[in-house]
């Protein structure tokens, strides 16, 4: 619905900012207006990157990875650990491993998890090419770094059947108790993963 203090073009850009992750409709009506305040130190900066991300950024044909070439830096890196794949959902959660500095291997972008309910099946998911890189000599481990939902489960567990005679490790995130946690505020779910992954 347009407003008529504002004309189309406006309305467009709240729009389209709108449906940007945790934006609704009203911060992104702020978004606007501040950037159109905003002009020459953010906008017009902020569109032209927006245009050279578009012209530049690919999915990395390897992994998934989103970069300006193909293989991405992090398939290309020499110091990567080539023995183990680390199998994520989206690029986000790769880049939240990658900040948390925890894994240097390699990485495979699934690009969502099985989902009967959103029509979701084995073909729409990068799991071929996971297949094909998980059976070269040099893969000796595929570690599932999936969320810990009833989809990522069940994608963990389709991943876990192909890959049984691949002659690859297949390894998961331990679940359970954070660190700092304070075991009286955890729910059933994660007090009962973390007896099962104690060590």
């Amino acid at each position: 619905m347009m407003s008529a203090a504002s004309g189309p073009e406006i309305e467009r850009l709240i729009q389209l900012l709108a449906k940007l992750p945790g934006l609704g409709s009203r911060s992104a009506r702020r978004a606007a207006l501040y950037m159109l305040q905003k002009r020459e130190a953010l906008m017009e900066p902020l569109a032209a990157a927006i245009q050279e991300a578009a012209d530049k950024i690919r999915p990395c044909g390897e992994c998934g990875n989103l970069d300006v070439s193909d293989p991405c830096a992090i398939c290309r890196s020499p110091g990567r650990d080539i023995t183990s794949i680390c199998v994520v959902e989206s690029v986000g959660d790769l880049w939240a491993l990658e900040r948390a500095g925890a894994f240097r291997g390699r990485y495979h972008v699934l690009g969502g998890v099985l989902s009967a309910l959103d029509g979701v099946g084995p073909d729409q998911l990068n799991i071929p090419k996971l297949l094909e890189r998980a059976g070269r000599e040099d893969t000796q481990e595929i570690i599932l770094a999936l969320n810990a939902t009833v989809d990522g489960q069940t994608t963990a567990h389709y991943i876990s059947d192909k890959l049984e005679h691949a002659g690859v490790g297949v390894t998961s995130l331990a679940r359970g108790v954070p660190v700092g946690g304070e075991l009286d505020y955890l729910d059933e779910g994660t007090l009962s993963a973390a007896f099962k992954s104690r060590r």
